[in-house]
């Protein structure tokens, strides 16, 4: 009996090593991971790329393109919402910095650099010494000088249909995108951004808005009283200056600040098709 038990359990544990051998880490269909290097700062980075179904199919089809940042959260929701509503898109993600600093990674997790590549303001923060700000400008360098070039290189992009997507920090980036280079993206989604720092009298050199041509959709969940006063000045004032062509809009979303985040990613993807369409 010991000799069969023996052999049940050593079959057993074969088996067992047999199938935990033969599982794969998933893989989203038509994508792929490029490194990505910042030419000046010398920051590594990853692009995170999703071409259409038919991309391969059609050797001289161009594709609008849609840009986001905080890519490893974003990244399920936009290729799900892309895939049933706008299946016909490009979709560029940029990661976190990956060679941030150990000390900071260990207390801030892999996300540390976007408390710098995305804030504008340099004020030091004292329940967060170990935190720079103030390095968007530098990232947005580095998006225009690195990130977009390489893209529109190497993949078949419509350069007239390039639009950027960003919620809570990295849409606050989007919105400094958009005061200080509008013309870097035909359209924007920023999602709950804290727009009262961008507003504030503190940074006097981003107010007032300059001349925009640019579809820009602002978002904020309904339970973000915080957030909507300096949400809608902005857009107020998105709205006197954008070019009459083109939308300026505020969509609110039922939730809070985490709550609004799936249906956000949805509505605005929805937003963006009708654009595109329009467009064409």
């Amino acid at each position: 009996m010991r000799h069969y038990i023996a052999l049940a359990l050593a079959a057993f544990v074969f088996c067992s090593n047999s199938i935990a051998q033969t599982f794969q880490p998933y893989q989203m269909p038509n994508s792929q991971v490029i490194p990505i290097s910042d030419s000046k700062a010398g920051k590594q980075y990853e692009l995170y790329i999703k071409l259409p179904d038919d991309y391969a199919e059609n050797a001289e089809k161009t594709y609008p393109v849609l840009y986001y940042t905080d890519a490893v959260w974003h990244i399920d929701i936009l290729s799900a919402a892309t895939s049933f509503l706008l299946d016909e898109v490009i979709l560029v993600g940029i990661s976190w910095q990956k060679d941030v600093s150990e000390d900071l990674k260990q207390e801030y997790g892999e996300s540390a650099s976007r408390f710098s590549d995305y804030s504008f303001w340099t004020k030091v923060n004292p329940n967060h010494p170990k935190l720079k700000f103030g390095g968007a400008n530098k990232h947005l360098d580095f998006l225009t000088h690195d990130v977009i070039p390489y893209v529109e290189k190497h993949f078949r992009i419509d350069k007239t249909k390039r639009s950027y997507f960003g919620y809570s920090l990295s849409g606050l980036f989007g919105a400094y995108v958009l005061v200080k280079a509008p013309k870097t993206f035909d359209n924007y989604i920023l999602g709950s951004a804290s727009m009262r720092l961008l507003l504030d009298e503190s940074a006097p050199t981003f107010h007032p808005l300059g001349d925009v041509d640019a579809n820009v959709l602002f978002t904020r969940g309904d339970q973000e009283i915080d957030r909507a006063e300096h949400i809608a000045a902005f857009v107020t004032q998105l709205k006197t200056k954008n070019s009459p062509q083109k939308l300026s809009s505020l969509m609110v979303i039922p939730g809070n600040h985490q709550t609004a985040f799936p249906e956000t990613g949805i509505a605005s993807i929805k937003w963006l098709a009708d654009i595109v369409k329009e467009a064409e």
